[in-house]
């Protein structure tokens, strides 16, 4: 039998804060940046829990507009029963709570709410380092990435992303959107700045939004929305062979 649980974490950022200075929303969890690698880890027999550093967690306001929204995706958005909602707003978990034994794969959802709290939640990332030093996979998608510099691999004392290629939401993308100006007042790096800061090699798509994913070894990325089903899809390849090497 495998030593790692078939059992899956989404972590969702806990910062819900007003971000969007041309209208005021706030940021939050991009909602399906946590809905397709849950609907995907379901799809592959993986048992799911949903967690934030605080227990708590808002969504970016601009996920649920429907220019970021598929017809499948409106469905569940608006059906308060869907498993996937029951989960998130219901029984979302605290970091400090959960038995991080339990789990076998770590996924980072995203959200620009994420470049806020990600990278001083101490107790996501002591999940991760635990997943991580089971032999484990570590995913992230979009600005979820922000939180891969402060996991340690506890075989090294380093970040775990130190001489790792991976990816994450765009610089220019950034600019495209008019966000870039805000984040450096706000003193949070983009996820090029903090990869680049731990020794991490960035890697980006042709396009900012184009569907692109990265793998090294145990580490799996995504850049962007259009990138959360194949960042997951990846992440499970990954799981399923190092759980075969370990059986």
């Amino acid at each position: 039998m495998s030593t790692l649980p078939r059992k899956a974490l989404i972590a969702v950022t806990s910062y819900n804060g007003v971000f969007y200075e041309k209208d005021g929303k706030k940021t939050g969890l991009f909602y399906t940046e946590a809905l397709h690698p849950y609907e995907e880890l379901v799809k592959a027999g993986f048992e799911v829990d949903i967690v934030s550093e605080t227990g708590t967690c808002g969504l970016d306001e601009h996920s649920t507009q429907k220019d970021y929204l598929s017809d499948e995706d409106e469905k569940v958005l608006n059906d308060p029963n869907h498993p996937f909602n029951v989960k998130l707003n219901k029984h979302l978990r605290k970091a400090s709570d959960l038995d991080p034994k339990q789990y076998g794969l770590f996924f980072a959802s995203g959200g620009h709410a994420t470049v806020y709290d990600y990278p001083t939640a101490r107790g996501l990332q002591s999940i991760a380092e635990d997943i991580y030093s089971r032999g484990g996979v570590l995913s992230a998608v979009c600005h979820g990435p922000a939180i891969l510099p402060g996991i340690i691999d506890r075989s090294t004392g380093r970040s775990v992303i130190e001489g790792k290629t991976v990816t994450g939401f765009t610089t220019s993308g950034e600019e495209q959107m008019g966000l870039l100006e805000k984040m450096k007042k706000d003193g949070v790096m983009t996820i090029e700045e903090a990869a680049a800061k731990v020794g991490g090699t960035y890697v980006s798509p042709a396009q900012p939004f184009d569907n692109f994913s990265k793998v090294d070894g145990r580490i799996v990325t995504g850049v962007n929305p259009a990138s959360a089903k194949s960042t997951a899809i990846n992440a499970i390849k990954v799981f399923d062979e190092v759980a075969q090497k370990t059986t």
